[in-house]
């Protein structure tokens, strides 16, 4: 799989409106937005993953400048791919340390 970043979208775009426009290049793996940890609000980026390389690269070359929702998008091939889940506030985001935490007290009693 191959992932895209693209850049420069309104706090309302949604996955499924990326999805659909996407998806005229090739078979969209995964659309994903992240959003910020305590707004839960949009970045204003996105990671669209496709199955193929190819259509990734059709899907840049005709996305890179277009307007989405007023914007002008900004598409490149993702240097990193999506982050995991945990990344984001997950396990790795701070459970373990709450958990160590609360074992720790117990110890002491």
């Amino acid at each position: 799989m191959t992932s895209l970043k693209v850049d420069n979208l309104t706090y309302r775009t949604s996955p499924e409106t990326l999805r659909r426009v996407f998806e005229k290049y090739g078979r969209v793996g995964d659309v994903y937005i992240p959003r910020d940890r305590y707004t839960k609000e949009s970045r204003g980026f996105a990671f669209v993953r496709f199955h193929d390389k190819r259509d990734a690269e059709d899907a840049m070359d005709a996305m890179d400048g277009a307007i989405l929702d007023g914007r002008e998008l900004r598409v490149q091939m993702a240097r990193y791919g999506r982050p995991p889940d945990s990344y984001y506030g997950g396990r790795r985001g701070g459970g373990t340390a709450r958990r160590h935490s609360g074992h720790s007290r117990r110890s002491r009693r």
